[in-house]
């Protein structure tokens, strides 16, 4: 098949999750003998027109010179180009910035639309922001051949809200990751001396709710909180808890390694995500082999079952902590590596992918 991947900076990953896919999905397509082309940015910081077979088509990209709103124009350079491409399968990841063009798909191609979160429900938009993101995902819709949802929670809103159905189809991971323990030096922490948050700051995150519950529990114990803090809401969580010591903001850490070292190597680790699918860094966290305390809702919990302990406030959160000596936590450690590697594998996402275009 003629296949071409849009909705991303571009390959290889120098951004987040949809990126990282895309070049894992991209090379998986071309060792099958497909042929196969992603859409870069022009701001992309790899030039080549080739990457481990893959053909790269870079397209003007705006956003440093007008900011977000130069996506919108990235995303229609991207579209306009492939009309005159004939693919057979146009995946598109994402649509906050795109499906306001879908309409300039050319109608030969199947189009495959991975649905992500609902982007809609972040509070770091404006209300009017949201607004149009709910439009977005409404045009997403419409002009799809077939939706992916990568998560179950995502999966059941779509038929909820649209009458639609949806391929179900998680996020990868490496089930086997690199890890790199000079991170607990540079940090001055030792094995288990420690919990970890790691997230972006923003409230649906629960990272108040996880730091107040902290403090309720009276406990001394090291809290690490790995995220930028140069937003709003990054820069009143730090002045909120500057004066408890135990909670240390160590700001943004992007090597994978050390974050999979820092996972391991936590007590606890906090994963607060309340909207969205599959989340990465979940994933990840599973694969590292560390004790996971998740927000209760629809999307973790369909991702870890009962290999995980919950909670829905602060006092969730200070019981944890302060009972942690009696829990009996191996089962669900190793339950949730199980897990990973059986459901989550980047083999199977990307042959289940696969699978769904042959059946186009």
């Amino acid at each position: 098949m003629r296949i071409c991947i849009l909705g991303t900076r571009g390959v290889p990953n120098h951004h987040g999750g949809f990126e990282q896919f895309a070049e894992f999905f991209s090379k998986f397509l071309v060792d099958n003998g497909h042929e196969v082309y992603v859409y870069c940015s022009s701001l992309h910081p790899y030039k080549k027109a080739k990457w481990n077979g893959v053909h790269l088509i870079h397209k003007t990209d705006p956003e440093n010179l007008i900011g977000s709103a130069g996506q919108f124009i990235y995303d229609l350079n991207c579209i306009l180009d492939c009309r005159s491409k004939q693919y057979d399968i146009i995946l598109q990841l994402g649509y906050t910035s795109s499906s306001v063009w879908n309409w300039l798909f050319p109608k030969k191609s199947k189009i495959v639309t991975n649905m992500d979160g609902l982007e809609w429900k972040r509070s770091k938009y404006s209300k009017k922001v949201q607004r149009f993101l709910k439009l977005a995902e409404k045009l997403a819709v419409i002009y799809s051949d077939v939706l992916v949802a990568d998560s179950i929670g995502i999966q059941k809103y779509l038929k909820e809200e649209y009458e639609v159905n949806s391929t179900y189809i998680a996020y990868g991971v490496q089930t086997e990751g690199e890890y790199n323990d000079k991170v607990l030096d540079e940090l001055k922490l030792k094995e288990g001396g420690y919990d970890l948050l790691i997230a972006r700051m923003e409230p649906e995150n629960n990272i108040e709710v996880i730091l107040d519950g902290v403090v309720l529990s009276n406990s001394s114990k090291k809290v690490i909180v790995v995220g930028k803090t140069d937003n709003g809401f990054g820069s009143y969580l730090k002045e909120k808890f500057r004066s408890y010591k135990h909670i240390q903001f160590v700001g943004a850490i992007y090597n994978l390694p050390k974050l999979n070292s820092l996972r391991k190597n936590s007590d606890l680790y906090f994963h607060g995500h309340s909207v969205g699918g599959t989340n990465p860094s979940l994933l990840e966290a599973m694969a590292s082999e560390t004790l996971i305390c998740a927000h209760d809702n629809i999307f973790n919990r369909s991702i870890l079952g009962d290999f995980a302990f919950y909670f829905s406030n602060k006092t969730d959160i200070s019981k944890l902590i302060a009972e942690r000596h009696k829990v009996e936590f191996e089962g669900k450690v190793v339950g949730s590596k199980d897990l990973v590697v059986r459901e989550f594998s980047w083999n199977k996402i990307n042959s289940e992918y696969l699978s769904l275009m042959n059946n186009l």
